[in-house]
């Protein structure tokens, strides 16, 4: 009976930490660029009361084992970068990707982390920006008298300048890919960082080596689907009921032995 509680404490602890995953998926529906994760299990190690391939009698062998798990553990949070809807804004610095890649920014700290969240903006000396002030790399600037901002597929930013009839090209946007990028580490604010998991930051200018293409003036959404997340979170809640009768059974029966009298 002992064995019987830890084994269900795990399934209950397991649900527990499924439900935090996705009720942190729901709270992030609405962030752009954001990408839902899922929480990964495993059982563990098991016990062999009786190994397979033993002798039954005679010639005879025993066809299987008898073991008896001891439960359940979370082994990873995989994130899935599966594109998200993409809605209009009319904002000249709105910039969405549209396929793999990701926008390097240079944080307060000299490192360089990664975003898909293409709300980007212009400071008070003209440099392209995200939301938190960390300037798009490679770094971008505005000249005075900027007007008429136009942004190609493939990333050229050109702008129209006071008293010019010209565009002028200013920069070049890149964007950058990872071989598996579900090993980024999360570092929260939409960014990301590279890890050995992750591979190697592959840089390219947008729609080449696979890269996605950029569209102006629109915005990636969460890829979070509120109704099957939904649907998890009932499928947790009756996986922990379960555990917790498990739980509430192997007392019962502890509680029945206690009490046998001779």
């Amino acid at each position: 009976m002992i064995r019987a509680l830890r084994t269900a404490a795990s399934g209950m602890i397991a649900q527990q930490l499924n439900v935090d995953v996705i009720a942190n998926n729901l709270a992030n529906v609405n962030t752009t660029g954001f990408k839902r994760s899922k929480l990964e299990f495993q059982d563990v190690m098991y016990q062999n009361l009786r190994p397979s391939g033993v002798s039954s009698g005679g010639t005879s062998l025993r066809p299987v084992a008898l073991e008896i798990g001891h439960g359940t553990r979370a082994t990873s949070t995989e994130r899935l970068f599966t594109q998200g809807n993409i809605t209009p804004t009319g904002n000249p610095l709105d910039i969405v990707i549209e396929g793999r890649g990701f926008f390097q920014v240079l944080q307060s700290d000299g490192s360089i982390a990664y975003t898909r969240d293409g709300a980007l903006k212009m400071d008070g000396e003209g440099t392209l920006v995200t939301s938190e002030g960390f300037i798009v790399q490679p770094e971008i600037s505005f000249p005075d008298g900027t007007s008429n901002i136009s942004i190609s597929i493939e990333g050229m930013v050109s702008v129209l300048v006071a008293g010019s009839d010209d565009p002028q090209d200013i920069g070049q946007l890149e964007l950058v890919r990872f071989a598996n990028p579900g090993g980024l580490e999360a570092l929260g604010r939409n960014l990301y960082r590279s890890t050995a998991a992750s591979g190697e930051p592959q840089v390219g200018n947008p729609g080449q080596d696979g890269l996605g293409n950029l569209n102006q003036g629109y915005l990636e959404l969460s890829n979070v689907e509120v109704v099957e997340e939904m649907v998890k979170l009932i499928v947790a809640q009756r996986a922990f009921e379960i555990s917790s009768k498990a739980v509430q059974t192997s007392d019962q029966m502890a509680e029945l032995t206690n009490n046998l009298k001779r």
